[in-house]
């Protein structure tokens, strides 16, 4: 049986997001593994209203927080040791990661 790691990592800061992608393949390449990705998807732009008081009155709100999502996906196809190793990582604060692991059985 082999085992699939898919690495979702999410992050406002699109240089430390790169970073950890680009630290990811780098020790996936020195080790063999096969890695599928980084796939990218469409910065997501979202918008948060802030306001004055906390009963949240509509005309009492300061301007609207706007920010950027960007998101990166990856797969480590069998290779546990390594998929061990990167869900050990030292991510940044503002790097949000989910880990989901999949069995696939081969056919005979």
């Amino acid at each position: 049986m082999t085992f699939v790691t898919k690495l979702r990592l999410q992050s406002g800061n699109r240089p430390a997001l790169d970073r950890i992608v680009d630290e990811i393949r780098s020790t996936a390449e020195r080790k063999g593994a096969e890695l599928r990705g980084p796939h990218s998807a469409p910065p997501e732009r979202l918008s948060v209203p802030q306001y004055k008081t906390a009963a949240g009155e509509e005309h009492r709100q300061f301007r609207s927080w706007d920010y950027t999502v960007y998101t990166r996906e990856m797969e480590i196809v069998g290779h546990n040791k390594l998929a061990r190793q990167v869900t050990e990582f030292d991510f940044p604060d503002g790097v949000h990661v989910e880990v989901e692991l999949e069995q696939i059985e081969q056919m005979a």
